[in-house]
């Protein structure tokens, strides 16, 4: 008899150890599923929650607002910012603060953020809410500032004028300072001057300049001949992809020595045949 029931375990075990193994590996994945389906349709996402960006860049963040109610509802948007960052909320190209939705419907916001002006480098937190009644939806978004993109382009002593005399080409030196905290890369020199005028750069591109560095450069302006003489601005810009900074500089230009000669001696030339024909009509 044991003998018997000894084979019949050896006969019954192995598959009873299949079913329990299967029984367990089925309600894990059950399990699993579970998970994910309720993360997936959760009432609050975002697609992404970290993002880098330089302090002078906008974080702007995509989520997705679901009523999972079976009535509609008011949902009041909200968020704690660090100390000087803006942020707004918009909806359907529109900037909102409260959304009005109705049941099981979904609604898309872009949430965006802009970093005070003193915003030191580092990864900062914002809890973002979504309050309807007693119901509290809350996302955490990220975002990490490696610094800011800053340029600005003088001359050595801060004057922006100077003197030129028409048909002359006159070299005006420029400092060209990163006074941001990230490298600028490619920074090209332009300049905006008078009608007829010729501008030119040496070096006219920077290839990299390093946040506090310093450039020097030097603008050649060709005054072309018989300009009047007066005041002209020529605006010069330092720029890149990330910053840019103008210097209107004012040139007063002066006529030539050799062309004031000659005005004068075509004034004389003017009064003495006037004189000369006074001289030899008036009496008759």
């Amino acid at each position: 008899m044991s003998a018997s029931i000894s084979k019949y375990q050896r006969r019954v075990m192995p598959h009873a150890n299949a079913i329990l193994l299967f029984a367990v590996l089925f309600l894990a994945a059950r399990q699993g599923i579970a998970q994910t389906g309720s993360q997936s349709t959760s009432p609050f996402t975002v697609r992404l929650m970290n993002l880098e960006a330089a302090a002078s860049t906008p974080f702007t963040y995509n989520a997705t607002l679901r009523n999972t109610a079976r009535v509609p509802r008011i949902f009041q948007l909200s968020a704690q910012t660090p100390a000087g960052w803006s942020l707004s909320f918009k909806a359907e190209g529109y900037q909102v603060t409260s959304l009005q939705m109705d049941s099981a419907k979904v609604q898309d916001i872009a949430v965006e953020l802009i970093p005070g002006a003193d915003t030191k480098p580092g990864k900062y937190t914002i809890p973002v809410l979504a309050l309807s009644g007693h119901d509290s939806l809350k996302l955490t978004l990220e975002a990490v500032v490696k610094g800011a993109y800053a340029i600005t382009l003088s001359t050595p002593s801060g004057r922006l004028s100077d003197d030129v005399t028409e048909g002359s080409t006159k070299e005006i030196h420029l400092v060209m300072k990163n006074s941001g905290t990230i490298a600028l890369d490619n920074v090209e020199l332009s300049a905006q001057a008078p009608p007829q005028w010729e501008t030119t750069f040496s070096p006219a591109n920077v290839a990299r300049l390093e946040p506090g560095k310093e450039q020097q450069v030097v603008a050649r302006l060709k005054v072309p001949d018989k300009t009047i003489a007066g005041d002209y601005v020529t605006t010069f810009t330092a720029k890149n992809a990330n910053a840019n900074s103008n210097a209107a500089f004012r040139m007063t230009v002066k006529t030539s020595l050799l062309t004031g000669w000659l005005g004068i001696l075509i004034i004389l030339a003017a009064l003495g045949a006037v004189y000369y024909l006074i001289r030899k009509y008036g009496r008759r």
